[in-house]
């Protein structure tokens, strides 16, 4: 046994007065650590964090901070086995584990990847185009995001000690933003352990991250508004909190995953015999046990057709007869315990509840079959399943969860009354539609999304790739409406901004050039002295500009391209059915011809530091280009982002054609690849 559990504070592990509270284990009721803050000066961590970690993370630019994630992953893959004995503590399987543990860190991997490839190597992140607000572009606007210059605060639940923290801290340290992790007490032991690591890592900046380990004290009355608050719990102790006078008064942006009654609905055409139909069963088992039910994206309410709900309910009645419950370091066990006896007890209270309006058709019992382990020690719950005869005037069903392995079948007679059953469980975290029938599957989503964080429809053709009803996906948002609290987390790039500030910023093209390190059409254009594709990366500056020589487009030159593409399409052949086409006077040429002699115009043909294009970006042919028109080509250096260690930047650059009048003809951004000094002097 731990003494005490420490808490990570002002880069110093410190414990709390007193005794504090004893922690023990779910599979047998042995103590593991005591649990105490008493005594911390909250106020001196959230300043420690906007201070000292917040500056020392806003240093570094958003790919830094990817390469930071990437080693902090790589670092706790080392060190995962210790994690997976201690998990066992906690009532987890090896398979709960794998979710908890390798499914955290495989979201900083994630976070790490799509930073990399989707921010700059910069310090501030462009949300889409500028804004031209002025007539002739002199005064123009973008929005940009920022970090914001105060901490994230990260109130875990008990069911996920490893997973919970590393979503939330991912994107928070992406964002350039220091976090203050508070576990939920009854498995903290296990995030404490991994913080450990991370710290002994040395891989964070000082001030990055801290852990309380116990109560939170009054560090509510220090948020300010650059303060981030992300909970995970019960509704209750998510409004009591969102109540709280300094989160109204400062506007502190709070979000919340809340209780979850998630549903998954049976089409009508997943009968008995057909491959959805056994596709369901597997899926409302597996959640029904996986984390012993103790996931906020669990099934609760089996949303069934009214004339297959009896075989429904003996089909999981059968599935759920075989999960072998018990000490979930056994080879042999299938589901391991709730988190604590206190928990159990809080399921058992909730199916007492359920029952006044659903039967309990299998489970329900005080004494089953355990193995390896001492049920009277253990936190252990039978699976539970109930039916509920009449779900649409049953209230409890829709508003009671019991967060252990329970869940209600709920039969209805047409798919109208499927979408008000799964509206009634008002927000979800996560829903699924099991079925083979494509109308069917568009008429439940569309009518259950706005209930919805996130939906998975699964059938025969995508099941053996699907990653199932209860999964969050760091690419996904993570997130729901109503009970399920109104809040988002992760949702790949989105997740990052949600600690960053949006600002609306007007000037001129050259100021916001200067901001963003965005070229935008209007800022000065430099003469680079050279044609720009004889630059390496570093010698390349944004709004090095190349205006070329002028070329005439001939019909021999779009009848030449038809028979050699094949593209031979009215408007390009035909001169009177050209002619009656609204948007032109006769042929004209292929809008890919103006891009090939577009770049014939710009290309630099020698050998130098541009290594390759790799794509165009919003290619748009403003107007049609007759046999006779001239093109001219304004390429533009746009933007710079080097991939540090790869020996190349990537540059992106502004490509405007015009024609003999001066009137844009296409606009598109070119992709390349920009050897580094270097790389470059390593090849001449």
């Amino acid at each position: 046994m731990q003494t005490k559990l420490g808490n990570l504070v002002l880069d110093r592990w410190v414990d709390g007065d007193g005794d504090g509270k004893l922690l023990t284990s779910a599979v047998d009721g042995a103590p593991i650590a005591a649990i105490s803050s008493a005594g911390l000066d909250f106020g001196d961590i959230l300043h420690h964090a906007r201070s000292r970690g917040g500056d020392n993370l806003r240093r570094l630019t958003f790919h830094q901070r990817g390469e930071m994630l990437k080693a902090l992953a790589q670092y706790l893959m080392e060190h995962k086995k210790e994690f997976y004995e201690l998990s066992t503590a906690t009532g987890a399987t090896r398979s709960d584990s794998w979710v908890d543990i390798d499914g955290g860190i495989s979201t900083l991997f994630v976070f790490s990847s799509k930073g990399r490839r989707e921010m700059p190597n910069d310090h501030v992140y462009l949300d889409g185009p500028p804004e031209r607000i002025s007539k002739n572009g002199t005064f123009t606007a973008q929005h940009i995001f920022t970090p914001k210059l105060g901490a994230a605060v990260h109130i875990n639940a008990f069911n996920f000690p490893c997973w919970g923290m590393l979503e939330k801290l991912a994107p928070t340290l992406l964002a350039g933003v220091p976090a203050i992790v508070k576990p939920a007490s009854s498995t903290a032991y296990l995030t404490e352990l991994m913080v450990r690591r991370i710290n002994a890592s040395g891989i964070l900046p000082d001030g990055a991250l801290q852990l309380i380990c116990g109560g939170v004290g009054d560090l509510f009355e220090h948020l300010n508004c650059q303060d981030t608050i992300a909970f995970t719990g019960s509704k209750n102790t998510a409004e009591f909190l969102q109540q709280h006078p300094k989160v109204i008064s400062e506007s502190v942006a709070f979000t919340a995953e809340t209780d979850s009654l998630n549903s998954s609905i049976l089409g009508p055409d997943a009968v008995p015999g057909t491959p959805e139909f056994d596709l369901y069963i597997k899926e409302v088992t597996r959640e029904m046990t996986s984390k012993a039910g103790q996931k906020c994206t669990a099934i609760r309410r089996v949303i069934a057709p009214s004339a297959i709900a009896a075989d429904v309910v003996a089909a999981l009645s059968t599935a759920l007869g075989e999960i072998r419950i018990g000490n979930p370091a056994s080879r042999e066990v299938d589901m391991g315990a709730l988190a604590s006896q206190g928990q159990r007890d809080e399921v058992r209270d909730r199916v007492a509840e359920l029952s006044q309006q659903a039967d309990v058709v299998y489970g329900g019992s005080d004494s089953f079959d355990v193995v390896d382990a001492d049920a009277d020690k253990g936190a252990f719950f039978m699976p539970t399943l109930l039916h509920c005869e009449k779900p649409l005037t049953s209230s409890a069903v829709h508003s009671v969860e019991a967060f252990g392995p329970v869940s209600t079948v709920l039969p209805y007679d047409n798919i109208d009354e499927a979408i008000e059953l799964s509206r009634l469980g008002e927000g979800s975290l996560a829903g699924s539609i099991v079925t083979n029938d494509d109308a069917v599957a568009r008429e439940l989503v569309l009518g259950t999304a706005a209930y919805h964080g996130r939906m998975v429809v699964i059938n025969r053709h995508c099941a053996a790739e699907s990653t199932g009803h209860g999964s969050p996906l760091p690419h996904l948002i993570h997130g729901g409406p109503g009970r399920a609290g109104g809040g988002e987390e992760m949702g790949g790039i989105r997740g990052v901004l949600h600690y960053m500030q949006r600002t609306a910023v007007q000037g001129s093209p050259e100021t916001l050039t200067a901001i963003g390190h965005r070229w935008i059409r209007g800022a000065d254009e430099n003469d680079p002295g050279v044609h720009p594709f004889r630059k390496t990366f570093e010698q390349l500056n944004i709004g090095d500009t190349l205006t070329t020589d002028t070329r005439e487009v001939t019909l021999a030159d779009i009848q030449h391209f038809a028979e050699f593409t094949g593209d031979t399409f009215y408007a390009h052949t035909d001169e009177e059915a050209a002619a009656k086409n609204p948007f032109f006077d006769g042929r004209v040429a292929h809008g890919y011809l103006i891009v090939s002699f577009a770049a014939g115009l710009f290309v630099d043909p020698d050998f130098g530091p541009v290594l390759a294009n790799y794509g165009v970006d919003e290619l748009r042919f403003a107007q049609p280009v007759n046999y006779g028109d001239s093109l001219r080509v304004r390429l533009a250096c746009k933007q710079k982002t080097l991939r540090a260690g790869t020996g190349y930047g990537e540059v992106r650059w502004d490509a405007e054609v015009t024609n003999q009048d001066d009137d844009v003809v296409a606009q598109y951004d070119v992709l390349t690849m920009v050897a580094t000094d270097e790389q470059w002097a390593s090849v001449q």
